[in-house]
């Protein structure tokens, strides 16, 4: 099974709207490990790590994030795999 890691920077109004929990319960619902935080600077950042196809789904949701965020754009960038990680939080 292949695995990836992306660095994942969500800006737009994702800062008080719970998207740090939701973007934890779809990693999770995908099988992915990883973590989520808020920066200072109003993004949410993220570390995620599975396969392809389960990176491309966490995305797609991440696009349309919780009900009260507007997500304005997404950047990403493919980063080194961590071995032996086993789940993925919410970092604070």
């Amino acid at each position: 099974m292949e695995l990836r890691r992306l660095s994942i920077i969500v800006r737009g109004r994702v800062q008080g709207v719970g998207f740090r929990y939701f973007t934890e319960d779809a990693a999770l619902s995908l099988g992915l490990t990883g973590w989520v935080r808020n920066t200072w600077s109003g993004e949410v950042e993220i570390e995620a790590q599975g396969t392809p196809d389960m990176l491309e789904q966490l995305l797609d949701r991440l696009k349309e994030g919780p009900p009260l965020a507007h997500v304005a754009n997404i950047l990403q960038s493919e980063i080194t795999v961590v071995d032996g990680e086993k789940e993925f939080l919410t970092r604070y």
